[in-house]
């Protein structure tokens, strides 16, 4: 018996509903796109979104940044996308054997190195930027990206190893078991087997662990000092004064550093989609 279709008042009015959330959610989205197209720098008032004046100079403005040594913007970009890929990357090759390991080997510790874990997640990063500086000082890494990274490594392997390894749970151990019948060894079992039915915890726990770097400003102000070493967020925060603030500016800025993330996500939004979909048998 086939289901009856859901009467016309009902369908009207949860696509009413579905709309007027849509407008909430992009509401402050069009704000920041009226303040980025507007010529001015005051903060635009009224009610409705939309720019009287269509201006690209703040863009213009933002990106055209330079200093003695050349393209400023430019420099400040490829630092942000350094530290993010290289923080997603570091987070990943550590984690995910560390996660296996954890979840397919029951040895001594293995409860405590998981609670361990979860305790370094509890303190908020400012906490412990005064302990990290000291450390980047004492290793000479402070304005250097390197020492960047390995502060951003510290908080993206515990959260990627404990996302990884309650997804590593979810595996069939017996897929792992039938290759090794085969003749497989442990490395091409994890290479060929568990790590392709994992991809959609990769592209989720890499995605987090870039969007983390790629956002993060209080440790980024505080251990980089030289302009040139500057990554997006902190020169967002430039155009935030004392006595004035540039909106304007702010406002391009903000859209321009939050275009890589949207691509990264429609770019690993197929790898979603695979895994949801894709299984280890096929009947």
């Amino acid at each position: 018996m086939s289901r009856r279709a859901p009467a016309a008042p009902i369908v009207i009015a949860v696509h009413l509903g579905l709309l007027i959330a849509t407008l909430a959610a992009l509401y402050p989205v069009l704000w920041v796109i009226k303040m980025a197209l507007s010529p001015s720098q005051s903060f635009a008032m009224g009610a409705i979104p939309l720019p009287t004046r269509i201006s690209l100079d703040n863009f213009a403005h933002v990106i055209g940044t330079h200093d003695a040594q050349g393209w400023l913007f430019g420099r400040q970009l490829f630092n942000s996308l350094v530290v993010s890929g290289a923080t997603a990357v570091v987070g990943l090759g550590l984690s995910t054997t560390a996660a296996y390991a954890l979840s397919r080997w029951d040895f001594p510790g293995r409860d405590r190195s998981m609670g361990a874990f979860l305790l370094t997640q509890m303190f908020p990063q400012v906490v412990m930027a005064i302990p990290l500086y000291i450390l980047l000082d004492t290793m000479h890494l402070l304005d250097s990206l390197t020492g960047l990274i390995l502060v951003y490594a510290t908080t993206s392997v515990p959260f990627s190893t404990w996302t990884l390894k309650g997804y590593f749970d979810t595996i069939p151990v017996d897929l792992e078991e039938a290759a090794l019948l085969d003749g497989a060894s442990r490395f091409t079992t994890f290479r060929y087997v568990i790590l392709p039915l994992a991809r959609p915890a990769l592209a989720v726990t890499g995605l987090f662990s870039f969007m983390t770097a790629w956002n993060e400003f209080i440790l980024a102000a505080t251990f980089i000092g030289d302009p040139r070493g500057f990554t997006l967020p902190v020169v967002l925060q430039r155009y935030v004064s004392d006595y004035s603030t540039e909106w304007g500016h702010f406002a391009a800025g903000a859209l321009i550093v939050s275009l890589p993330v949207v691509l990264l996500f429609f770019a690993l939004q197929r790898h979603f989609v695979e895994g949801l979909t894709a299984g280890g048998v096929k009947g």
